[in-house]
């Protein structure tokens, strides 16, 4: 069992796991970070070439790493990954359902899952606990493999050095001897000549002998070489004094550079089929990393790389900056998936909102859905008139129908769901006036009311894609009596703007002056198509205005 999912599962947490956690945090993605705390620079007191952090300590960087990943909402936890397996999600789910398709303030849930039609990750850490991941970020490092000569493991990062970046302005000036393991020790030799005039090149058996140009320009730099093969590191106080030869001689030294073999750290990769391919510096593999695209995306859809798997010679900084390059690219990635099925899970929504089995899902999760209190626009337009026979379209639990007939109207009350209806009978029967309603159960979209037979037809609220809208408007002007009234009153598109609960399906909003815009100027008279401002309060409880778009139009006689 898999106990939560997150956007991004981030594995290994130095410098470039946690700056790329550290943005995809703040782009508000959750983000699980999962490290073993066995950092590549660890032996190293102070790192540099980082601006503003300079010779900041190793570990000091990545406490405070932690501490920003997690203030943002991300997890960090210590421990490996052993496993990676693909897991495909499944179809668009969404975690909620529209409360009401037309629009009377009771807004909709959210409308696609987060993990909605993704094909994800299960990573298993050490210990058995399984987590999903959309995504993957893997930075996991790479390996030092030094010579094997005694005594040097024990000093590197400290003065066993490699990168003259890292370390030449510590040691310069100093006595430097390079021990040449391939053909890249004469290279390494001229790079750290630069750091130091005292420079030796120390041979090994397995480096490749020098040729005469390669000598010529050692010997013009003042780069010394030693021929015979170094048996031992000589350490005295904790402090690397120099090398001692196979031949006896020690040579006073007070640093010697490596260039280690660098692997990279991809176990776990290569269980989704991603292999390291070897890295090549004159004619020598000097190591392998992970092929990734310049935003560290791998060849395997859904994971990323960056820092020193991918690139070798990433410093630092370098690392931290491949880590926000490919936390980018991942939440754009994310970014793009979520377009996805929200599209998807609105097309659904458009297509099953209306449907009779969707509204009884609805009404039956409920014991009300609404306030049971009569709309406002009604109660305000229709004070005044005479009654007479009224037709409420989309009754729902009956609130608009109940208040008409306690005031002597004869009512049809019409909805797509029986639930509905069934409460808004009980509903009438309790206030005293259930003789005066007929409750008809009806596919709006299909149901032609009778024509020129209501005094009074109320439409509130509903909201339907435009061709359905203005034919069933045109029904609704058609059942409107000579002399009679009416009266449709929706959500103003303007409402979307604010903070107000509204499903966000633009095409299903009106103004009152489309809706008198479609009526025939010789058969009616728009007595009102206005835009009326009306106090509420949004889901966190602030004090907001909506607008109702009102049409009232009275059918000539």
């Amino acid at each position: 069992m898999t106990d939560k999912t997150y956007d991004v599962v981030v594995v290994g947490g130095g410098p470039a796991g946690l700056s790329g956690a550290l943005a995809l945090a703040r782009a508000r993605r959750s983000v699980l970070v999962v490290d073993s705390g066995e950092p590549r620079n660890a032996p190293a007191r102070h790192m540099h070439n980082y601006l503003g952090r300079d010779a900041t300590p190793p570990g000091d960087l990545l406490a405070d790493g932690r501490e920003e990943v997690i203030r943002y909402g991300g997890e960090v936890v210590t421990g490996r990954v052993v496993g990676v397996a693909r897991h495909d999600v499944g179809s668009v789910e969404p975690m909620g359902s529209p409360d009401d398709a037309r629009f009377r303030d009771a807004g909709a849930g959210e409308a696609v899952s987060r993990d909605a039609g993704v094909a994800g990750f299960v990573v298993t850490l050490d210990g058995g606990r399984r987590v999903r991941a959309r995504r993957l970020l893997v930075a996991t490092g790479l390996t030092d493999e030094l010579p094997d000569v005694p005594g040097l493991a024990e000093r590197w990062g400290r003065d066993v050095l490699s990168c003259p970046y890292c370390h030449g302005w510590e040691v310069r000036d100093r006595r430097i001897g390079v021990l040449a393991t391939g053909p890249v020790a004469t290279h390494l030799a001229h790079l750290w000549r630069q750091w130091s005039p005292h420079v030796l090149l120390l041979t090994q058996r397995e480096a490749p002998a020098l040729g005469a140009e390669e000598a010529e320009a050692l010997a013009a730099r003042g780069v010394v070489v030693v021929e015979e093969p170094v048996a031992a590191v000589e350490v005295s106080d904790d402090r690397l004094t120099g090398v001692r030869l196979v031949t006896g001689e020690v040579v006073e030294l007070d640093a010697v550079i490596v260039g280690p073999r660098l692997t990279a750290r991809a176990e776990v990769l290569e269980t989704l089929g991603l292999k390291p391919v070897e890295i090549e510096m004159g004619g020598q593999v000097v190591g392998d990393r992970i092929p990734a695209d310049r935003t560290g995306a791998t060849a395997e859809p859904g994971v990323w790389v960056a820092g020193n798997v991918a690139d070798a010679a990433a410093q630092v900084l370098t690392s931290a900056a491949a880590g926000l390059s490919a936390a980018a690219a991942i939440n754009a990635d994310l970014v793009a998936e979520d377009r996805r099925a929200a599209v998807e899970a609105y097309r659904h929504s458009m297509r099953s909102m209306f449907e009779q089995e969707g509204w009884e899902e609805r009404y039956r999760a409920r014991p009300a859905i609404w306030s049971g209190r009569p709309n406002p626009q009604l109660v305000v337009e229709a004070a005044g008139l005479a009654p007479g026979r009224a037709l409420d379209v989309g009754s729902g639990e009956g609130a608009d129908a109940v208040w008409l007939a306690g005031r002597g109207w004869r009512v049809t009350g019409t909805d797509i769901s029986t639930t509905a209806l069934e409460r808004a009978a009980a509903h009438a029967t309790e206030a005293g006036i259930a003789g005066r309603v007929e409750w008809v159960h009806a596919d709006l979209r299909e149901h032609v009311p009778e024509a020129g037979a209501y005094d009074l037809v109320s439409a509130q609220f509903m909201h339907l894609p435009g061709t359905e809208r203005r034919e069933l408007f045109a029904r609704l002007a058609a059942a409107v009596a000579p002399g009679g009234t009416l009266l449709i009153v929706g959500h103003h598109p303007r409402d979307l703007r604010t903070t107000a609960h509204r499903m966000h399906f633009p095409e299903m909003m009106y103004t009152a002056e489309e809706v008198a815009s479609a009526l025939d100027p010789a058969a009616w008279e728009v007595v009102t198509a206005e835009t009326r401002p009306r106090a509420a309060v949004d889901p966190e409880g602030r004090e907001i205005t909506i607008h109702d778009a009102v049409m009232v139009a009275r059918r000539r006689p």
